[in-house]
């Protein structure tokens, strides 16, 4: 199944069978990828410790389809990848835990769960919940810069 975190008893879940395939079917080797998964879980911990998560189910149960839907879970996904850059970086002033090559093991796993990615030649954006590769590079890349979780609203910064 993969991780998950559940806002309900506020707890990410790691299926470590996950970690193998990332490997293995992905080509995401390395423990800053698999720091990578759990800093993007542990990130819709923060969302829901600041209301996002709720707001973002509530406006997905008003959307009126799922294509719209879709967009916001989008959304949500961007910014927990923003928020697990953010968190690299912090940790790394912090603590020095980065050595050569992390950060590129981090863009590699965010690109290899590209909903355009995993869905391959059947991928159709309006089927995206998680978000381009490129996007999902892209928003882990402005975590790593910014200067606080508000860099990482991808409500406002669309």
């Amino acid at each position: 199944m993969g991780p998950f975190y559940c806002p309900a008893d506020k707890r990410v879940y790691i299926d470590m069978a996950f970690f193998r395939e990332m490997e293995r079917r992905l080509g995401t080797p390395g423990d800053f990828a698999r720091a990578h998964v759990i800093a993007h879980e542990v990130g819709h911990h923060v969302q829901n410790l600041l209301d996002i998560l709720p707001r973002a189910q509530q406006a997905q149960q008003r959307a009126g389809g799922e294509v719209a839907a879709n967009a916001i879970s989008v959304r949500v996904e961007l910014m927990a990848d923003c928020l697990a850059g953010f968190w690299a970086r912090r940790a790394d002033e912090m603590r020095r835990i980065l050595e050569a090559g992390d950060i590129d093991e981090g863009i590699n796993a965010a690109a290899a769960v590209g909903d355009d990615r995993l869905q391959g030649n059947n991928a159709h954006q309006e089927h995206f919940t998680h978000g381009t590769s490129a996007q999902r590079t892209q928003w882990f890349r402005t975590g790593l810069q910014a200067n606080g979780v508000e860099g990482c609203d991808t409500f406002k910064r669309g």
